[in-house]
């Protein structure tokens, strides 16, 4: 598949780095908020400029890859429907104090599997959420490059991953395969690869590290 089209939905710090990458890699970027893209059209043209304001919908339904960057707690508000068939990556993390509570936490492997309950007819990726927004752009490197960092990209279907994994290359990180979306609780806040930051050989020795330990060690890191 060849990707042309990046949809993002959330206007944030975390949304328009992002979008500021994948314009320099030569993407088409949408970027979407909650309500109508006059809201955000002189945000968009300041903070990614190149981008082009759009309503979800259309960000959706043009995109060859929608990037998640709402708060979590808003994950209900995406529209089954017009995700099923995508492939999606999800760069949202829980924080208690800006998500509050949220149960359904307690019945999910990862947020990332929370979130693709939801939407289930969506290609979930879990990646670009354990790098801060401010890093996005200081820290890429061309591909090649000694001690590019490198960051991790989980999810199930194989093709999402193998996109995904494109993607964050292309954005000017090594891109690393953790496996399936489950083990996107790996990077989640409060473990070691979260508040790191690694080369691939690095990722893959602390990914290694981690399924060797099981999945009771990364639950009990990440902040839940």
């Amino acid at each position: 598949m060849t990707m042309q089209t990046v949809g993002i939905l959330g206007a944030g710090k975390v949304g328009t780095g992002v979008a500021r990458q994948a314009l320099k890699a030569g993407y088409r970027v949408l970027i979407a908020a909650s309500g109508d893209p006059k809201d955000i059209s002189l945000i968009i043209s300041v903070m990614a400029p190149g981008a082009v304001a759009v309503t979800a919908e259309k960000a959706m339904a043009e995109a060859d890859l929608v990037v998640l960057s709402v708060p979590l707690h808003k994950f209900r508000t995406l529209n089954p429907d017009a995700l099923a068939g995508k492939h999606v990556v999800d760069t949202m993390n829980y924080w208690r104090d800006t998500n509050g509570d949220m149960p359904e936490l307690e019945d999910a492997p990862s947020s990332s599997e929370m979130v693709h309950a939801h939407v289930p007819g969506a290609l979930v990726a879990k990646s670009l959420n354990h790098i801060g927004y401010h890093e996005l752009e200081l820290d890429a490197r061309d591909a090649g490059t000694p001690d590019r960092r490198a960051l991790a990209v989980a999810a199930d279907d194989d093709d999402t991953r193998a996109l995904v994994l494109e993607f964050v290359d292309s954005l000017g990180y090594d891109a690393v395969d953790a496996g399936s979306l489950s083990n996107g609780a790996a990077f989640e806040p409060g473990t070691p690869i979260f508040t790191g930051s690694y080369t691939k050989a690095g990722m893959e020795a602390e990914l290694q590290a981690q399924r060797d330990a099981g999945d009771e060690l990364v639950l009990t890191a990440s902040i839940r």
